[in-house]
């Protein structure tokens, strides 16, 4: 299943939204032609799980910095589309709910929580994560709580057949996230293991799941 759209209208210009789809675009062509080459790139300033819980570093700048430039980063097209479309469909209905400086915090943190469940997971590891995965988890996490009987336009493959059908928020995004359980799961089993980052995934959902609703009260509070 690939989502494209959602049914659920805003009422506010999601700038925030747009101006976080930008960023991670102009970085990716900032890593692309970089001269120094993607890899050294993800080794300086993506978020190494050894280094975030030791704070031991060979990295150019600090472990704690790298969880705020590796939700940034991606490793190519494929990777940041993927997490951008699902943030354009997802984030704006969130942008919405929290208004626009409350999603910039609310996405940072879903992400800085994303990256330390990956770290927790995986505490040797010295691979860097990079990918903007967990924090668009904590949004996939936020709507599904807030909107799950929104309707999705999806892509639904059948065999070599192909056909567009609106399904609610709570199959759509119900699926993605029992895929990453899946996947952490089996990935626990293979030693050294890289690739995605699961427990991200799922770190950053449970984050957005949970914290959506406190940032709900909060703003309330605030115009009451």
């Amino acid at each position: 299943m690939i989502p494209f759209k959602d049914d659920n209208p805003i009422r506010i210009f999601p700038f925030v939204t747009i101006a976080i789809i930008v960023l991670n675009t102009i970085v990716l062509v900032m890593q692309i032609t970089s001269p120094y080459g993607q890899q050294k790139i993800a080794f300086s300033y993506g978020a190494i799980p050894n280094f975030l819980l030791t704070f031991e570093t060979y990295q150019p700048i600090h472990p704690l910095f790298t969880v705020f430039t590796s939700m940034f980063m991606h490793g190519g097209v494929l990777h940041l589309g993927g997490n951008m479309l699902y943030l354009w469909i997802f984030g704006n209905n969130i942008e919405d709910k929290l208004g626009h400086f409350r999603f910039i915090i609310f996405y940072i943190l879903c992400g800085v929580i994303a990256a330390y469940s990956h770290a927790l997971a995986d505490p040797a590891s010295q691979t860097p994560m990079i990918g903007a995965s967990g924090a668009v988890a904590g949004v996939l996490g936020a709507y599904l709580l807030l909107f799950p009987h929104a309707r999705i336009h999806t892509l639904v493959f059948f065999g070599f057949f192909v056909d567009v059908i609106r399904l609610p928020a709570v199959l759509v995004i119900g699926f993605w996230i029992v895929l990453q359980f899946i996947n952490g799961m089996i990935s626990k089993g293979f030693a050294g293991h890289g690739g995605v980052a699961w427990f991200a995934h799922i770190g950053g959902f449970l984050a957005g799941f949970l914290l959506i609703k406190l940032f709900l009260i909060t703003k309330r509070n605030r115009y009451n």
